[in-house]
């Protein structure tokens, strides 16, 4: 059953988080923290489904909310603010009772996996890896705002699932960047993928097949990088 958590942020500010245990057949020893997109909080479908799926693969996984999101604000924090909340997630996570013997691997839906990005640039350390699902590469119609300058400052192997018609930047669009990252980054692309992952019916796959196809793409790249690793 998944566990509630209280993530302090400092003396007056707190978060919920979840931690979805991982099955006990098959356990990979690695804890992958998911930080939410900007618009919807951990409770969504999207957060509850890829968590829910992964523990059931042997995964630890933690989901919380962003400072705002757990308030009902409606923009998300500034930048300063998203970055504190998820360093006190990676925290609390470390010293947990029973995921602090487990790599540590972390990452988000879209903007959720932009802060994890720019915490492992910063100097986040000891990660087994990044899991970016559908980065934010740049704003929808602005490509020229590129969000990927700090790539190059993370160590840590990085996994990008990106859909092919993401408005927030494609496959295309992203791999000469990772090409300058000298194999640190993977690209798994989903072919008429939007944002959310989302196929059209020409896809020759169903919604629930991509989802089942990522998410065991997922649970293979991390069982390997911790492996690797280790």
């Amino acid at each position: 059953m998944p566990e509630q958590l209280r993530i302090d942020i400092n003396e007056t500010q707190s978060v919920s988080a979840v931690v979805y245990p991982a099955s006990g057949r098959g356990r990979a020893g690695v804890t992958l923290i998911l930080g939410h997109g900007a618009g919807a909080g951990q409770t969504s479908a999207f957060m509850v489904k890829y968590a829910t799926e992964l523990a059931a693969r042997g995964i630890d996984v933690v989901t919380f909310n962003f400072f705002y999101m757990e308030r009902g604000r409606g923009g998300p924090d500034p930048k300063d603010k998203l970055e504190s909340c998820y360093r006190s997630v990676i925290e609390t996570v470390r010293s947990h009772k029973t995921l602090r013997r487990n790599r540590l691997a972390i990452g988000g839906k879209s903007m959720g996996g932009r802060i994890a990005s720019q915490m492992a640039a910063a100097g986040v350390g000891d990660l087994a890896g990044l899991v970016f699902l559908g980065y934010p590469l740049h704003p929808p119609g602005n490509p020229e705002k590129l969000r990927s300058s700090h790539l190059p400052d993370i160590k840590a192997p990085m996994l990008f699932v990106q859909g092919s018609r993401d408005t927030f930047g494609t496959p295309d669009e992203l791999r000469p960047i990772l090409k300058k990252l000298k194999g640190r980054a993977i690209i798994y692309e989903i072919a008429g993928g939007d944002h959310s992952f989302k196929v059209p019916k020409s896809a020759g796959v169903t919604q629930e097949e991509m989802h089942e196809r990522i998410l065991d793409e997922v649970d293979r790249w991390l069982r390997e990088v911790a492996s690797s690793s280790s």
